[in-house]
């Protein structure tokens, strides 16, 4: 039975327990006592969504032997979790635990916002989209020029593919590669949409950088997250033990890029190889 142990066994728990919640996710990070006296095998987090809980292996959501850990697949939707950290020697015995410490993760915009012009489903899968799971061999002669999608006239699996190359990739010929969103407003808007995309993967070494522009205005560049380079041959998220890593980008679309009539969402990868879409859209925030 593991047993718990305080400083003066030699022991130690963990300090600084801290939470960066983010959309469907929250990063914990903490600091190691040095040195390590008995020797540390790993760090074990345990999580609840009350305060008062006992860790156990039912409430495990991670071991590590890093300093943080990520802990995922929490949904669209804020939610509040309470965190404890063990610290686990190499004969299977834990330290008293940290914590509890609670965080709530970030409610996304396709929960709480309204949609103006969206691509596909907010699901982790991109089975809807056009060339998925695993027809990335046909993007050069199906998307020559990439994606032009006009909201309300194109369907998602005839006009915007699963996957966005980028120069990294030479099945997409080593070059940059824009996708394009159109969508009208009947006014401009008084204040600023938001833009979601999510990702069900992403290459797990080159990633690289997503230029986001609206009316040929720049907006910003996101530098993407590692994900597990399966994304190009599977589809879905969710299935059981799924490969893929997913991620979520969620940011203000500035008014002043705006205006009524047709505007133009430019999406440019100039660096890195490709990304693997979920879905998108342009949605109105809820007021606060």
């Amino acid at each position: 039975m593991t047993g718990h142990l305080d400083t003066a066994n030699g022991l130690a728990p963990v300090t600084g327990l801290a939470a960066e919640p983010g959309i469907g996710r929250i990063d914990l990070t903490w600091q190691a006592r040095q040195p390590y006296r008995p020797l540390v095998d790993h760090f074990a987090v345990h999580a609840a969504r009350q305060r008062h809980f006992r860790p156990t292996a039912d409430t495990l959501v991670g071991k590590t032997i890093d300093t943080h850990l990520r802990h995922d697949n929490l949904g669209p939707q804020g939610s509040t979790w309470y965190y404890q950290v063990e610290t686990i020697d190499a004969a299977g015995r834990a330290s008293d635990p940290a914590g509890p410490l609670r965080a709530t993760s970030r409610e996304s915009v396709t929960v709480s916002g309204t949609p103006i012009a969206v691509v596909g489903d907010f699901d982790r899968k991109g089975l809807e989209l056009a060339l998925s799971p695993d027809g990335y061999a046909d993007y050069r002669t199906t998307f020559p020029d990439g994606a032009d999608y006009t909201h309300g006239t194109d369907t998602p699996g005839a006009a915007w593919p699963y996957l966005h190359p980028g120069p990294a990739d030479r099945w997409a010929g080593s070059t940059a590669h824009t996708f394009r969103l159109r969508f009208t407003l009947a006014d401009a808007p008084p204040r600023d949409l938001a833009l979601a995309i999510w990702l069900i993967d992403t290459h797990a070494s080159i990633p690289g950088v997503l230029e986001i522009r609206c009316n040929d205005t720049a907006v910003t560049e996101v530098a993407l997250e590692n994900g597990a380079t399966k994304g190009s041959l599977q589809g879905d998220a969710t299935a059981p033990d799924s490969p893929l890593k997913p991620s979520i980008v969620e940011l203000p679309l500035p008014a002043a890029t705006l205006h009524s009539g047709e505007n133009v969402l430019t999406l440019h990868k100039g660096e890195g190889s490709w990304h693997a879409y979920d879905a998108l859209g342009v949605f109105r925030p809820r007021l606060p």
